[in-house]
């Protein structure tokens, strides 16, 4: 194929993407990208959390190198490294110790934990960003300083943890320009303490976290009480008021009413769309609070450090199953038990996840320094940007929605770094992302005013 013809092709394929035609949304789907989809496999998730399953207790005081958390450890330690011989050479795994000093309270006295930590590297030496798949390791029963009792864990968190396994199995033998880091923490219902460490350090170190896709209780599809089944509903949570906004960040908010666009908020709207094109019968319901209610899970830490981090979760919770002890009581099974789940619902999350992070992955940087011009009354809109600092750009979207729209309802590509389009700022919101030589998406940016 000539190279005209090719452009033509790229370009056809994105006006589909971005028009509707005769009323009907066309989905373009990228074929790479389609294929690793496809390859995920809910015998394989359930085969990973059957195995969690079945150690005794994976709480994270259980030291038991047996038959607790050292010896769950080193299960998905082994299995990082099996997926790591098909990658070559490039994956590395290994289970990153640190000491969480005692607090009297959920560590009785300082201990010594870790976090199983795979990495792939990006292809492109020139590109700094870092995707993370995360989920945590640590299970409980009711009583939170119980280590020794029986704590299956199969749903919070074996279903996060087999997710974040299935993606490096399934992602170590591809290549894309940012790093993926597949995180699987400890000490999340002690506290936060392996993602609180993790995230401390990367900013500490200045990584370049582009985002961060947490998943906890991610494999379940009938929600207790209300006795709802539904297995083609997911949430994603994502915060609003940014947890580290400085006070120019605040001022910046204020005057031009960003507030339902946080960077999260952008991610998630992205995993949205890039979920809902590439798995079907799956909806992504997008939650407007950093957690459940009063809650809160392994994106919190990397949100106060400046990172952008949403939560993945089911959508109808089971708390028969959740934080209780392994029994039977009045003829009620209770527990955390791998037969309570629903494999098939937990691969198509799994694929949204995957479909996301390859996303990213292939994609480049963020549009640069992106300006909405104020300095004249119009009822025209016209934005410019830079070039993104990695990967080169073959084009840019600039995404338009109505202020009481929850997603970007419009897509107006263009090959330049500025668009004036004929729709009010006063009645609009707008961002611009990148596109890819391979038609792959950046995260948006919303435009800061150009006053001067």
């Amino acid at each position: 194929m000539n190279s005209t013809m090719h452009h033509i092709l790229f370009a056809l394929a994105l006006f589909l993407l971005a028009s509707p035609i005769f009323g009907q949304q066309a989905i373009i789907r990228n074929p790479e990208i389609r294929q690793l989809v496809e390859e995920v496999n809910a015998d394989s998730l359930k085969k990973y959390t059957e195995k969690l399953a079945s150690f005794h207790s994976r709480h994270t005081l259980n030291q038991d190198d047996k038959n607790g958390m050292i010896a769950a450890q080193n299960y998905v330690k082994a299995k990082f490294l099996e997926f790591a011989s098909k990658s070559r050479g490039r994956m590395t795994a290994n289970i990153e110790e640190f000491v969480v000093p005692g607090d009297g309270r959920r560590i009785v006295a300082d201990a010594t934990v870790g976090n199983v930590i795979s990495r792939l590297p990006g292809t492109n030496p020139n590109d700094p960003r870092i995707v993370v798949i995360s989920g945590h390791l640590d299970s409980r029963n009711k009583d939170i300083m119980d280590a020794k009792s029986a704590a299956p864990g199969a749903n919070d968190n074996g279903s996060g943890v087999a997710l974040v396994m299935e993606l490096a199995r399934i992602l170590a033998q591809s290549e894309f320009s940012a790093t993926l880091l597949f995180v699987v923490f400890t000490g999340e219902e002690q506290g936060l303490k392996g993602a609180t460490y993790l995230a401390d350090k990367a900013k500490a170190e200045s990584w370049k976290i582009e985002a961060v896709l947490n998943n906890d209780i991610v494999g379940n599809s009938n929600s207790s009480e209300t006795k709802i089944s539904n297995n083609t509903v997911m949430r994603v949570f994502s915060e609003t008021i940014p947890l580290a906004e400085d006070e120019r960040g605040a001022s910046i908010r204020r005057s031009i009413n960003s507030d339902n666009d946080s960077p999260s908020r952008q991610l998630a709207r992205y995993i949205k769309e890039l979920g809902e094109r590439y798995v079907d019968q799956m909806e992504v319901k997008l939650i407007y609070r950093n957690d459940r209610f009063l809650r809160g899970g392994d994106q919190t830490p990397f949100m106060k450090n400046g990172f952008t981090a949403v939560r993945m979760s089911e959508m109808n919770e089971n708390f028969l199953y959740q934080h209780e002890n392994v029994r039977v009581e009045n003829g009620v099974q209770y527990g955390d038990l791998p037969e309570f789940m629903d494999f098939e619902y937990l691969r198509k999350v799994a694929a949204i996840n995957l479909a996301a992070a390859a996303s990213l992955g292939q994609s480049v940087g963020m549009p640069q320094d992106v300006k909405i011009d104020v300095r004249g009354l119009s009822n025209s809109s016209s934005i410019s940007w830079k070039a993104p600092m990695h990967g080169k750009a073959k084009g840019y979207f600039v995404l338009m929605r109505e202020t009481s729209s929850s997603l970007w309802e419009k897509k107006f590509y263009t090959e330049d770094t500025k668009l004036k389009l004929p729709y009010s700022k006063d009645n609009y919101f707008f961002a611009v992302q990148s596109v890819s030589e391979r038609g792959t998406e950046s995260l948006p940016v919303i435009p800061s005013p150009l006053s001067r």
